[in-house]
């Protein structure tokens, strides 16, 4: 609801209601856990391990570390932001309430637009292990993406209810996939593979950690979802809890054994070498569905928040008003998810065009999912109760999240680039005597 114009917005949060009938389909703990473990586990897990040690050797098991504890904080902050302040806009609506419209449609754009960037690496990790198993090479890996993008797209289509259920199954899957993978390969680790632990030096464990910011993003995008849970105040935390938790063992676990087992001799395919240590050749063709389901996790979840982010910029001035067609909890954002969809295949599109790595996408949004949660920690400082818990932990993350960003570094660029459109629009709106509304 928007504020009207001369009141004061109270940071209490609003009453949930005792019974609300569009919530009687919405998420519960198991879907809303496997949605978050789906956006944060993501396809990070497919190729990262492999990439983090090439950067940093043994040593980037301190990147995944300090990652997996920086996340803690990081979790319950937008945890405990969702359970307070339940509505499809997320990041943008804690910004809005904290700072203004401004910077909300500032966050909301970067945060927005980032997403049909990066959809297409999400799924061009998956296409490569399909072409490895099957064969065809980058025209493999890119109609793989593409069908990926499409199956997600109508996923979400038929709304929450349906995508949350696919989730669930999903994420079973995965857990125990991925599991198996990892303590099958483990009797074949050899601690000669941990030295020199350092070998490219200390620095580029900084270096590692920028690159892994990929696999960590994910805790922000599921805030979007938090008006669809059908008990925000008591769920949203449980769901964390428990992805944060299955996250923390699952990344640890295979970055170990991808640093212990494989040592140099690692692919772009750790997966698929784990496997073929403990089961032998003919196991490699698994990791082709461990890579779809991961894909698939991790895009079902981006572009159920992502649409409703949209839908709920539009509900309150950040984009046109034709986005927010389906911004109601319980309503599905069709046409936001539609942008979504073609912004996605439109990078697709480019991407076969110009010949250019799908993975290299990866690169232009890590600068906006640092942005956004330096933004959503610095709005939870100024909204969550002072002198408790959960304001201390939203302490820790916003100094972590600084560092982070720091690291970013020149894939801040982009998020430049849409923050001048934003500005742009906001001018815009101003001179056409359509000021954004206040906070919701």
């Amino acid at each position: 609801m928007t504020q009207a114009p001369g009141r004061t917005q109270s940071l209490t949060p609003d009453p949930l209601p005792a019974h609300d009938p569009l919530a009687e389909g919405g998420l519960g703990v198991p879907q809303g856990a496997a949605l978050t473990l789906g956006a944060v586990l993501g396809t990070g897990v497919i190729s990262l391990p492999a990439l983090a040690a090439h950067e940093a050797g043994p040593a980037s098991l301190v990147a995944w570390l300090a990652l997996v504890l920086i996340s803690v904080p990081l979790a319950s902050t937008f945890a405990a932001l969702g359970a307070r302040y339940p509505d499809g806009g997320g990041v943008a609506t804690y910004a809005r309430r904290a700072f203004g419209a401004r910077v909300a449609t500032l966050v909301g754009w970067c945060f927005y637009f980032a997403i049909p960037l990066g959809v297409p690496a999400a799924a061009g990790f998956a296409g490569a292990y399909v072409a490895d198993s099957a064969g065809g090479g980058r025209q493999t890996q890119l109609a793989t993406a593409g069908l990926l993008i499409g199956a997600v797209a109508v996923m979400n289509w038929f709304g929450i209810r349906v995508s949350g259920r696919v989730q669930l199954g999903i994420a079973a899957t995965l857990a125990v996939l991925l599991m198996v993978a990892t303590l099958v390969s483990l009797p074949h680790a050899s601690t000669a593979n941990l030295t020199p632990f350092a070998p490219h030096g200390w620095a580029a464990v900084g270096s590692a950690a920028a690159l892994l910011i990929w696999a960590f993003a994910g805790w922000e995008v599921v805030t979007s979802l938090s008006s669809d849970y059908r008990h925000p105040a008591r769920d949203i935390g449980r769901a964390t809890t428990i992805a944060l938790v299955v996250m923390g063992v699952l990344y640890l676990g295979v970055a170990f054994a991808t640093v212990a087992v494989l040592g140099e001799h690692t692919s772009k395919a750790p997966l698929s070498d784990l496997l073929v240590r403990g089961f032998g050749e003919p196991a490699r063709g698994v990791t082709s569905v461990v890579a779809v389901l991961l894909s698939l996790g991790a895009m079902n979840a981006y572009f159920a928040g992502s649409a409703r982010l949209g839908a709920a910029l539009g509900r309150d001035g950040s984009l046109p008003a034709w986005f927010a067609r389906g911004s109601t909890a319980g309503q599905v954002p069709r046409r936001s998810l539609v942008v979504v969809t073609t912004g996605a295949l439109g990078t697709l599109g480019v991407i076969a065009v110009t010949g250019v790595p799908v993975e290299r996408t990866m690169l232009l949004v890590t600068g906006a999912f640092s942005l956004v949660y330096v933004v959503g920690t610095a709005a939870a400082i100024r909204l969550l109760p002072p002198r408790s818990w959960v304001r201390r932990g939203a302490g820790v993350a916003f100094a972590s999240t600084l560092v982070l960003l720091g690291l970013t570094g020149r894939y801040l660029v982009p998020q430049l680039v849409v923050g001048l459109a934003a500005v742009a629009w906001m001018a815009w709106t101003r001179r056409a005597g359509r000021a954004a509304p206040g906070p919701v």
